[in-house]
């Protein structure tokens, strides 16, 4: 059985955050298919306000309106994506039930080129990202090809960390992390506020680390290789690697994820420690 495959095996129980509804959706400028979950509305804001608290990337662009089919690669891609999704809901809704709370599920969103959020108006360029206004997960349908054919990180479990690390954000939201952030920001300078960010992004790594830890240990869906397709996507995605592909040269004090041996480190420990208190990167002495 390929890697992950058995989430997507796991049939209609493990589409239950669906169904899904495909609807196009018209906007002036540029073709845009969104795929949605029941109950997507519009919203205004600004997304640039939230990307240091959720994207993996960053950038911002316009809409538009074509109508766009679907491909049955992308059809399975949602298949597997929301499988991922419901999968990440099993951990944390029992991490949040051995903890004496509640786990409030996220919904996914997908798209193509630009999507309307809470947030504001949302790109593909900026890739996956968590919005805590509206508590959704945005993934534009391309990405996983960028991961491949860009950062070199190709695989199931690469796609599933993505995954892991946006609902990251969202279990940051829920127990107050993001909004003690969010508020402190403000009265920081740049630098300082880039380096608030990379602590809340690498305990999004640790998050995604610590469902990792879960499936494995309690639902053994993982098989050999897939730690290590994380741990490529991880370190694909860091700020140094990024930074350098883009022009050549690095500026640590611009850094709002980490580095590819930061991101590592974290998501291999939560992988290793399974435990939010492993994950404290805002009190710990070495990132």
């Amino acid at each position: 059985m390929p890697r992950m495959a058995r989430l997507g095996a796991r049939g209609g129980g493990i589409l239950r955050l669906l169904p899904l509804v495909f609807r196009v959706l018209g906007f002036k400028g540029t073709a845009i298919v969104v795929v949605l979950v029941v109950g997507y509305a519009y919203f205004s804001g600004d997304l640039q306000r939230f990307l240091g608290d959720g994207g993996l990337e960053r950038s911002q662009s316009g809409s538009s309106n074509q109508q766009v089919k679907q491909s049955v690669a992308e059809k399975q891609l949602v298949e597997f994506v929301s499988a991922v999704l419901a999968d990440t809901e099993d951990s944390w809704n029992e991490l949040f039930r051995q903890a004496g709370k509640s786990y409030r599920e996220p919904q996914l969103i997908l798209f193509r080129q630009a999507v309307a959020t809470a947030c504001g108006t949302g790109s593909a360029q900026i890739g996956p990202f968590y919005c805590p206004s509206d508590q959704k997960v945005y993934l534009d349908l391309s990405f996983f090809d960028e991961l491949k054919s860009r950062h070199g990180a190709p695989g199931d479990f690469a796609q599933a960390y993505v995954i892991a690390h946006e609902i990251g954000h969202h279990v940051q939201t829920l127990i107050g992390i993001s909004a003690k952030v969010h508020k402190a920001k403000k009265s920081l300078s740049q630098v300082e506020a880039n380096r608030l960010s990379v602590k809340q992004e690498l305990q999004a790594d640790c998050y995604a680390g610590i469902w990792a830890h879960d499936a494995k240990r309690s639902r053994q869906i993982l098989e050999a290789g897939d730690i290590e397709e994380g741990l490529a996507a991880a370190s694909a995605i860091g700020d140094d690697r990024l930074q350098k592909q883009a022009r050549g040269y690095v500026t640590p004090d611009s850094f709002t994820h980490g580095s590819s041996k930061q991101r590592v480190a974290w998501f291999n420990k939560g992988l290793s420690e399974g435990t939010l208190k492993a994950c404290d990167t805002f009190t710990a002495k070495k990132l």
